[in-house]
């Protein structure tokens, strides 16, 4: 039996699944992820990404800030690819309780999955800084300081560097890996902290990782599978 044939296997033995994912599951949509030899965090820039996308520079520096969001985070022709759509089946199967992931880009409810939660938010909606008001960034103007129109300054729902995960959503995933059968992890190192050690409170049968590289938790999973995630979840029954 193969690795796709032994996910097969474990999916159709599982009575409730969790996704957990991260920047490699929206990859074959287009979308680089941050760590890898062409992900963001080596593509060269004046300004460290890393400082780009925190809480000091959204403050300090917006205009800086909004000008690398709009040009290196949002993805306007990216889709959803083929690990996004087999989700949405399963979810509608009844295999899969829930998503969590780390990846800020709206593909899972795009493709059409309910039950996502974004532990680190999503780029497709702004909030208002002093009145709270939600606008969708399809209807705003991508380019200066996006405003309220109450005048005051929208800002991304992300959670940027130097910013807390929402302790609601954090503990709604712990929840959800605490009671699944089966956890199949993708697209993700997993050395990224807090959202890494969620893992931790995995207490089912089945721990599944997806991965083209090593992960911290190779030597404790039921299954390892080094191909992309992709071409993985193209072949699930």
């Amino acid at each position: 039996m193969n690795d796709i044939e032994k996910l097969n296997d474990i999916i159709k033995n599982s009575k409730r699944i969790v996704f957990f994912g991260g920047a490699g599951v929206s990859t074959e949509s287009g979308i680089p992820d941050f760590r890898s030899v062409d992900g963001l965090y080596n593509q060269k820039y004046k300004r460290n990404p890393e400082y780009m996308l925190s809480h000091t520079c959204f403050i300090d520096e917006p205009v800086e800030f909004y000008k690398f969001f709009f040009d290196k985070m949002i993805f306007k022709n990216a889709k959803p690819n083929n690990c996004h759509k087999k989700l949405v089946e399963l979810e509608k199967n009844g295999k899969l309780s829930c998503i969590i992931t780390q990846n800020i880009d709206g593909l899972h409810e795009m493709a059409g999955s309910k039950n996502v939660l974004n532990l680190h938010g999503c780029v497709n909606t702004l909030y208002c800084m002093n009145c709270g008001k939600k606008y969708m960034l399809n209807n705003i103007k991508h380019s200066g300081i996006p405003h309220c129109s109450c005048g005051g300054t929208l800002k991304p729902d992300v959670v940027l560097y130097e910013e807390a995960l929402n302790d609601d959503i954090v503990n709604e995933a712990i929840n959800q890996i605490e009671k699944c059968d089966t956890l199949i992890v993708g697209g993700t190192s997993l050395v990224v902290y807090p959202a890494a050690g969620l893992i931790r409170y995995f207490k089912g049968k089945n721990l599944v990782l997806i991965n083209r590289d090593v992960t911290p938790y190779d030597d404790i999973a039921t299954l390892v599978i080094r191909k992309n995630i992709g071409e993985v979840f193209k072949n699930i029954k």
